[in-house]
């Protein structure tokens, strides 16, 4: 039980983040704040994931899907740090 609870924390302050960065940009329009939220939304997806792995799922393994979508969102984190900095 506390286990599960922890990975729902974890996903609802991903979504929690990337809300509030999707909000910011928004108003504000800098693109640095949209891979920010891009970013957050995958990690949120990536919580997701290990939520449905390891605890409604166990015998059935998600780690490559899982390990994806970590790739993913520091790539995109990545992208949008160099794309900004030119």
């Amino acid at each position: 039980m506390f286990e599960s609870a922890i990975y729902i924390l974890c996903f609802l302050t991903s979504a929690a983040c990337a809300l509030l960065l999707l909000t910011s940009y928004r108003r504000q329009r800098e693109p640095l704040l949209l891979w920010s939220a891009l970013c957050f939304c995958l990690l949120a997806l990536n919580n997701a994931l290990v939520f449905i792995d390891i605890i409604l799922l166990p015998d059935i393994d998600l780690l490559p899907l899982r390990q994806s979508a970590e790739l993913f969102a520091v790539g995109v984190l990545l992208y949008g740090f160099v794309w900004e900095s030119e």
